[in-house]
């Protein structure tokens, strides 16, 4: 079974004894972390019964229904404290992942993959005890965020030395890494925003990130 780039990516980013997928809609994710030895059990979670029931065929046809779980529910709503030691939530809008969020209960390390931008994921982080250990680009239908966070204590070391809104806004570590498939991502936004810019409008504050990052990658490049 293939994954797309941007579950591949996800997937990279996923290594624990029991993982939770959490709208996971075909399991194709969870079938490969089991494949791929990366995970040993795995939860699914699916809230709409279609769904589920796509889940629930995948993973009897794929022979994994010794070790992958597959639960209808909301959210973490169908997990116990301390069940699993990562999740996944991939391909939905950053606002619904953030809603998920919202739970008493969170393992420890989060993979996330949001649809738009993972500006608003990063200031969740910053604001809930999570770093960002690692992010990812991957191509598609636009270009997708990836990105891993773990429980720390204390500020987030990805953002020292860097402009915090173009970090928020890009990624502190994808800033660093400053690749051709980023750099191209802030052009783009430099040329849709520069018509739209005016003082006290939102598009002036994502330019200036914008402007921001294109220099932070062009010094990092040296």
């Amino acid at each position: 079974m293939l994954l797309d780039a941007r579950l591949s990516a996800a997937l990279s980013l996923i290594r624990a004894e029991t993982h939770a997928d959490i709208g996971s809609d075909h399991a194709h994710l969870p079938i490969r972390l089991i494949q791929t030895g990366r995970v040993k059990q795995c939860v699914v979670v699916e809230l709409n019964t279609g769904p589920l029931a796509h889940a629930q065929q995948n993973v009897a046809r794929a022979g994994l229904s010794g070790q992958i779980n597959v639960r209808h529910g909301n959210g973490f709503a169908p997990l116990q404290a301390g069940e699993v030691q990562s999740a996944s939530l991939c391909g939905m809008g950053a606002n619904t992942i953030l809603k998920v969020l919202s739970a008493a209960y969170l393992p420890p390390v989060l993979v996330l993959q949001p649809n738009d931008s993972a500006r608003a994921l990063r200031v969740w982080a910053q604001q809930n005890g999570f770093h960002v250990q690692q992010e990812l680009l991957a191509t598609g239908y636009w270009t997708y965020a990836v990105l891993r966070l773990e429980r720390r204590a204390g500020p987030d070391p990805a953002y020292s030395g860097l402009p915090l809104g173009a970090a928020l806004r890009y990624g502190p570590h994808l800033l660093r890494e400053a690749s051709a498939l980023l750099r191209g991502q802030i052009e783009k936004d430099i040329e849709r925003l520069t018509p739209l810019a005016a003082p006290r409008r939102p598009a002036q504050a994502e330019l200036q990130d914008a402007l921001a990052a294109l220099a932070a990658t062009a010094l990092i490049q040296g």
